[in-house]
């Protein structure tokens, strides 16, 4: 029955449905008069109009990281100059076609990443995508592309899994490209033979994405946009905490301590690969995927609360990979409630506005389960030959 539920042509059908359910209001939508918003003409569609005029940016030889003014837009482009030229497809079409299509991208893209994905059992598989479910059409409603990145992530793994090394580097390079904190992801290639190669097939798609805006400017112009990206998220990061294990101890103990904080959660994160021998086993590696995909968030002083459908996919990953534990099925109700419906109208307005999201009570259930795939990473048994995985071997 599971089977059957988890057809990926019936799970794109529903996805390219959500997306046109989400889009059509949001385009629709109308300002209250009176408001800020009717006064600017602004939509609810900000996010993804910023990335498509990043595009008209760059062919019209404008700086794409200066503050974008506009009718229904009002932001900063915050990604790299390669993902501006990758809105081409989508910035050509009406908006209204463009935002069903970005938005069923970016769902088709994590979906498919869970369904190749090698959970226990079907039942397992259709559980984990039910349990991303409303986080990732969270991230969806706000046009972002969260869905995208941990997506590539996952798929990456399995490319690494299949031996496809090209194919794993490609994904890795390209969610760099899409946000840098995407470059913790070549830390898998540690996993598997062939570092050699997977060290220039990087180098490859790296030089690649980099020079892609030649295409349509300039080399002097692909230098000054470069130095222009990085200006603007060296602003950006300096006056941020985001729904990050920093935010959730100052908000809650008033630690102000950024910078050790972060080199603690990196020595942390990267404690479990003194365990080489564990290197060829399953189990290890699908939960060392998980640590990172929640790790890119909870450490991430930008992070929002779309962004959460990167860490709920570790989180799943983490829980539907494993044997059942009581103590890991209390830990996933914990992030189910506090972590996925936390943002939504199950949680009265007033709560949501006063507490949950000043106090970013989202982050606490991924920083607590963090901790304890840390721990298991370290102290678990992973010497069982049955899950040790062919293809690295």
């Amino acid at each position: 029955m599971a089977g059957k539920l988890i057809n990926f042509k019936v799970l794109a059908l529903l996805i390219v449905l959500i997306s046109i359910v989400i889009s059509v209001p949001h385009y629709l939508w109308v300002p209250a008069p009176g408001t800020s918003d009717f006064k600017y003409h602004y939509t609810h569609y900000n996010n993804y109009l910023i990335f498509k005029n990043s595009f008209y940016h760059l062919i019209h030889h404008k700086d794409p990281y200066e503050l974008y003014r506009g009718e229904g837009f009002y932001d900063f482009f915050k990604y790299s100059p390669a993902f501006a030229v990758l809105m081409a497809p989508f910035a050509v079409l009406p908006n209204f076609f463009g935002l069903i299509l970005w938005t069923a991208f970016n769902g088709l893209i994590v979906f498919y990443a869970f369904w190749k994905f090698p959970f226990k059992n079907n039942t397992y598989k259709l559980l984990a995508i039910l349990f991303i479910l409303p986080e990732a059409i969270t991230s969806m409603q706000i046009f972002q592309s969260n869905c995208l990145l941990a997506g590539f992530i996952i798929l990456a793994f399995l490319a690494l899994e299949r031996k496809s090394i090209p194919v794993a580097s490609l994904f890795i390079v390209a969610s760099i490209f899409i946000k840098l904190f995407g470059i913790v992801a070549l830390v898998m290639f540690l996993f598997y033979p062939n570092k050699l190669k997977a060290f220039f097939w990087t180098l490859f798609w790296s030089l690649l994405f980099t020079l892609l805006p030649l295409l349509i400017i300039s080399p002097s112009e692909l230098i000054g946009t470069y130095h222009n990206w990085q200006r603007c998220l060296s602003d950006d990061y300096s006056t941020s905490y985001g729904f990050s294990v920093m935010a959730w101890l100052y908000t809650w103990f008033g630690i102000n301590a950024k910078g050790l904080v972060l080199l603690i959660g990196i020595v942390l994160f990267i404690l479990p690969l003194i365990r080489f021998r564990s290197y060829r086993n399953t189990t290890f590696k699908n939960l060392f995927l998980a640590s990172l995909l929640i790790w890119v968030v909870i450490f991430n002083f930008k992070s929002e609360s779309p962004s959460f459908i990167i860490a709920v996919s570790g989180i799943a990953i983490w829980f539907f990979t494993q044997e059942y534990k009581l103590l890991n099925l209390v830990l996933l109700l914990f992030a189910l409630v506090f972590t996925v419906l936390v943002a939504t109208d199950i949680f009265p307005k007033s709560i949501r506005d006063n507490y949950m999201m000043p106090y970013v009570v989202k982050v606490v259930p991924c920083i607590v389960i963090w901790c304890k795939l840390i721990v298991d990473l370290l102290t678990n048994d992973f010497s069982d030959s049955k899950q040790v995985s062919p293809q690295a071997s």
